[in-house]
């Protein structure tokens, strides 16, 4: 299962478009956003999902600012790992990731994806 952090109904942004890919290629998508809503049969909660959801990856589309909210939840959600895609670069979670056995993968999750790496 992957996570999408900064989810969008925006057909325009990246997370809307990795949702889409994702779904295209049957991996199972749950989805977190700043707004309720519906990219194909995924919805966008506007709450993070349980912690007995297991989640393989997750892919971030938020500022390293706006990603500090979610430090603890990704610490003890102990995915495998966490795209770090354009723009979302952070080096204190990408620490705290390896810290906690989590891979921190700095790439874009549409190129991971298309390339069949993902």
């Amino acid at each position: 299962m992957t996570l999408v952090i900064g989810a969008s109904e925006n057909p325009e942004r990246y997370s809307n478009k990795a949702i889409n890919m994702l779904r295209g290629h049957d991996f199972p998508v749950v989805a977190v956003g700043n707004r309720a809503g519906q990219v194909k049969d995924v919805t966008i909660e506007t709450t993070t999902p349980p912690g007995d959801v297991p989640i393989d990856t997750v892919t971030l589309y938020l500022n390293p600012t706006l990603q500090r909210q979610y430090y603890d939840y990704l610490m003890q959600l102990k995915p495998r790992r966490i795209i770090f895609n354009p723009g979302t670069e952070n080096a204190e979670l990408e620490q705290m990731a390896r810290n906690n056995g989590i891979e921190p993968v700095e790439a874009c999750t549409l190129v991971l994806v298309t390339t069949g790496q993902y």
